[in-house]
């Protein structure tokens, strides 16, 4: 089920407007590329959070627009790596990916950072961080 923004979680209902359709775009995201919903809710609310207190006044102007109930079928997602852990790797950068993943997440100058990325991630799915040294 698509939420709107007249039908939408509880969780969203304190929200700033435009942070609650930033939640409520994330979790119909999420619920196209086959997230359970007990999983979704907090991983949205986190990231809309996130988004929502370091978005520019174009970003807030383009989601003020956007139609949040409308998903490509372009999955980059992956639910069957909800549960894996996230892992931190040097490769020419500092990479974050979740074990399983094609593809790192994010990339960082420095590993403070990447590792930083890489507990909100696991925090949000409830897993661990694996942390590799520059050399292994």
């Amino acid at each position: 089920m698509m939420w709107t923004m007249d039908d939408y979680p509880d969780t969203w209902k304190h929200f700033e407007p435009l942070e609650r359709k930033k939640a409520i775009d994330i979790a119909n995201a999420m619920l196209k590329e086959g997230y359970k919903e007990s999983d979704l809710i907090p991983i949205a609310t986190a990231q809309a959070k996130k988004w929502y207190q370091s978005a520019s006044q174009e970003e807030l102007k383009e989601l003020k627009n956007k139609k949040i109930t409308l998903h490509n079928d372009e999955s980059t997602s992956n639910p069957e790596l909800m549960d894996n852990d996230v892992e931190v790797y040097f490769e020419d950068t500092w990479k974050v990916r979740t074990k399983g993943a094609k593809r790192a997440s994010d990339s960082f100058s420095t590993k403070a950072e990447a590792v930083k990325r890489a507990h909100e991630i696991a925090d949000n799915k409830g897993t661990k961080v694996i942390t590799h040294n520059k050399n292994t």
